[in-house]
C-alpha cells in the first residue's frame, strides 16, 4: 500500500501541474491522465487493504489488481521518460515504485483464487496499456520528429535620400519577420548588418590558380563571394550592425513582425557594392518557456565570459541571458535548470546572433555536434537568415532622392 500511495502523490504532483501549466494542448492530456492514473493508484491502495484485511467489497482483489497494473504501467514510462535526466532522486525513486508496483501486482494475483470477470479485467488492463504507450510515443516519438515551420525574414532596400549638407545619403531597409507556422516563437536574438564591398574588374580573363587562392581566401570568412573570370572580390568591411529585435521577445502565429532602419554612407564612399543580411536566432514556444532575457556582460570587459568566446579574436560580443524552463512538468522537476545565454557578435567581417541553452557549471564546455543538435531539437532553436542583398553603390547613388 505505500508504494500506492507514493505512487498517488507523485503522479497526482505531475499531473496537476501539467493540466495547469503544460505548454501544449497533449502535455495538458497528459496531466489529465496522470491525474486519473493517480485516484487509480488511490483506490488500488483501498481495494488492497479491502481484500487482504476488509474483506467487505467482494470485487476489491478485481479492482486492487487493476489499479495495481495501471501503476505498474505509468511507474515504467514515467521512469523510461526521466533515464536521462539529472535527477538522481526521481531516477531511484521511480525504479523503487516501478519494482514495488510489480511485487504488488503478483502479491494481489497470487491471493485471487479465481479472476471474476477475466475479459473486463484483461480489457481494462489493455485499455490502460495502450493509453499508455500512445501517449509516450506521440511524446517522445512523434512530437519530437515534428519540427514544423520556421518564420522568414524579408529585406527591402528602399530608395536612398541625399542629406542636407550634400556629403552623405541614407540607404532605408525594411525588415520583416513573418511565421507562417501554427506555432509561435521566442526570439532569443535577432541582428542586422550590412557590408561594404570592393569589386574591381579585371581587364584580362583570371587564371584558375587565381580562382583556387580566392576560394582558399573565401573559407576563412563569414561572408562568401563568387569565383568570377573577371571580378575581383575583396574581403568585405563592415558598415553598420544593429540587432533590431529585443531579445526574450516572441512572434505569436500566423504573425509578421516589421521595422525600418537606415544606413548611413559618406557621398564618396570607396565600396562598388553593399551586401545587406539579417538574422534571427528563434526557439518555439511549445517546447520550452522563457523568463525575462537581461544583459549579462561584453565579451572584452571580462567577468564571468565563457573562455571559447574569449578567445575568438576577429568578434566582439554582447551577452545576455534568460532561465528556460521545460515544456512539461516531469522534465521541470526531474532536470537540472537551464539557462539561454544569447550572443551578438560583431567584428570587421561582419555579425551574427547564436544562442545557446546550458545547464550551470556547463558555460565553458562546447558540446559535441550531436549533442547540440539533439539541444536543438529539443527545445526547438531555429535560425532564420536573410542574405546577401546586394545593391551595386552606382545602383544606389543614381536613384538618390535629393
Amino acid at each position: 500500500m505505500p508504494v500506492l500511495l507514493l505512487t498517488a502523490f507523485y503522479l497526482g504532483l505531475f499531473g496537476f501541474e501539467d493540466l495547469n501549466e503544460a505548454l501544449t494542448f497533449v502535455g495538458r492530456i497528459t496531466g489529465a491522465g496522470l491525474i486519473i492514473a493517480s485516484a487509480a493508484a488511490l483506490l488500488g491502495s483501498a481495494a488492497v487493504v479491502d481484500h487482504w484485511v476488509w474483506k467487505i467489497f467482494p470485487y476489491s482483489g478485481m479492482v486492487a489488481l487493476i489499479c495495481t497494473v495501471a501503476a505498474l504501467l505509468t511507474n515504467a514510462v514515467v521512469l523510461f521518460e526521466i533515464l536521462n535526466s539529472d535527477s538522481l532522486f526521481y531516477k531511484t525513486l521511480f525504479v523503487l515504485l516501478t519494482v514495488g508496483s510489480a511485487w504488488a501486482v503478483y502479491a494481489v494475483w497470487r491471493t485471487l483464487a479465481k479472476i471474476p470477470a477475466p475479459k473486463r479485467v484483461a480489457t481494462a488492463v489493455i485499455a490502460s496499456s495502450v493509453f499508455a504507450i500512445a501517449n509516450f510515443s506521440y511524446q517522445n516519438l512523434y512530437q519530437p520528429s515534428q519540427h514544423g515551420g520556421r518564420p522568414a525574414i524579408k529585406l527591402t532596400v528602399g530608395q536612398p535620400e541625399l542629406k542636407m549638407d550634400g556629403k552623405s545619403f541614407a540607404v532605408p531597409v525594411d525588415i520583416t519577420l513573418e511565421n507562417h507556422s501554427d506555432v509561435g516563437f521566442y526570439i532569443m536574438g535577432a541582428e542586422f548588418h550590412a557590408m561594404g564591398q570592393r569589386v574591381p574588374v579585371s581587364t584580362h580573363d583570371r587564371l584558375q590558380q587565381q580562382w583556387r587562392d580566392d576560394a582558399e581566401r573565401w573559407a576563412g570568412y563569414q561572408e562568401r563571394s563568387p569565383l568570377s573570370r573577371r571580378e575581383v572580390h575583396q574581403p568585405g568591411e563592415l558598415l553598420a550592425a544593429q540587432p533590431w529585435m529585443a531579445p526574450g521577445g516572441y512572434i505569436e502565429a500566423s504573425d509578421s513582425v516589421a521595422m525600418r532602419t537606415l544606413v548611413q554612407l559618406p557621398i564618396d564612399t570607396p565600396y562598388d557594392q553593399v551586401a545587406f543580411y539579417a538574422t534571427a536566432s528563434l526557439a518555439r514556444k511549445d517546447r520550452l518557456g522563457l523568463d525575462s532575457v537581461t544583459f549579462d556582460s561584453f565579451s572584452w570587459s571580462g567577468g564571468k565570459v565563457p573562455k571559447w568566446v574569449k578567445e575568438q579574436k576577429n568578434f566582439d560580443s554582447l551577452i545576455y541571458i534568460g532561465r528556460v524552463h521545460q515544456n512539461n512538468s516531469i522534465d521541470e522537476r526531474t532536470m537540472d535548470p537551464r539557462s539561454v545565454s544569447i550572443y551578438w557578435k560583431f567584428g570587421t567581417q561582419g555579425a551574427e546572433v547564436s544562442a545557446s541553452i546550458t545547464k550551470k557549471g556547463d558555460e565553458n564546455r562546447i558540446p559535441p555536434e550531436a549533442e547540440a543538435r539533439a539541444v536543438s531539437n529539443r527545445y526547438g532553436l531555429v535560425d532564420a537568415t536573410t542574405g546577401p542583398i546586394q545593391r551595386s553603390l552606382w545602383d544606389i547613388k543614381s536613384k538618390i532622392r535629393q
